[in-house]
């Protein structure tokens, strides 16, 4: 379940930073009782970055496809295992 804290929460900086190495998730932040920013730790962040990274390369794959642009699939398999380190 996702955490939702005020803003003026920011305040207690160092709990805020514990609060986001403890959530696997982001941390959402209110304003005045609408949803106004996230913040998570970096290693959560940079979780994201990977996954998202490789949903926009299955994305463009699924387009190479479409357009007949295919490679064997031992050579594409050992690409992404060098790109993504798998």
């Amino acid at each position: 379940m996702p955490q939702i804290i005020p803003i003026k929460s920011l305040k207690n900086t160092s709990e805020i930073s514990d609060m986001c190495h403890r959530a696997d998730e982001p941390i959402y932040i209110t304003k005045n009782g609408y949803g106004d920013m996230v913040i998570m730790s970096m290693e959560i962040y940079e979780s994201t970055m990977r996954r998202l990274s490789i949903y926009q390369d299955i994305e463009i794959s699924e387009k190479q496809i479409q357009n007949g642009q295919v490679k064997d699939a031992k050579t594409a398999l050992a690409e992404m295992r060098a790109k993504y380190g798998l």
